[in-house]
């Protein structure tokens, strides 16, 4: 029992680390380009996003039209306010976004997921709201394939007896 270890700097000096490795991790750093602008590519069914953000008076818009012009039905914009809601940061960035591929509930969520992620590059204190929400992780449910031998990815021919 002589050679039980008591702390976290005993056993980095047992596995030969120095302890100030051990304990220090990095904290994030922001994330931004020469304009001042963060960019992440967000991601739905077969929707893929690319969103940049920066500060700014809340204006979105989406493929060169605005975000009530894009998406006309309420449910889609209340889903592209959400992770700005959350982070509580309402009408303090502009959203640039393009989007192709799919539909537009599926092109809602991928504008979503990359507001998201792009939020948190610029500002890693966001980090813990956004990823509590649920919105940093990619939805990965997509449309199932449909397998030969059969109507549609899962639905049978009708059987007929006679």
């Amino acid at each position: 029992m002589a050679d039980q270890i008591n702390s976290l700097e005993e056993l980095g000096a047992a596995a030969g680390v120095d302890a100030a490795v051990v304990l220090e991790e990095a904290p994030r750093e922001p994330v931004r380009d020469e304009l001042g602008r963060s960019y992440a590519t967000g991601k739905r069914k077969d929707a893929v996003a690319r969103v940049w953000i920066k500060p700014g008076s809340g204006k979105v818009v989406v493929n060169g039209k605005e975000m009530d012009k894009y998406f006309a039905r309420p449910v889609l914009q209340l889903i592209l306010r959400q992770p700005m809601q959350v982070a509580g940061v309402e009408g303090e960035f502009d959203v640039m976004a393009t989007v192709k591929g799919g539909g537009l509930t599926g092109q809602a969520g991928a504008v979503k997921h990359g507001i998201s992620k792009a939020l948190q590059l610029y500002n890693p204190s966001l980090r813990g709201a956004l990823k509590a929400a649920g919105f940093l992780t990619r939805d990965s449910r997509v449309v199932e394939r449909k397998k030969f031998g059969k109507r549609k990815a899962r639905r049978s021919f009708q059987f007929s007896k006679r």
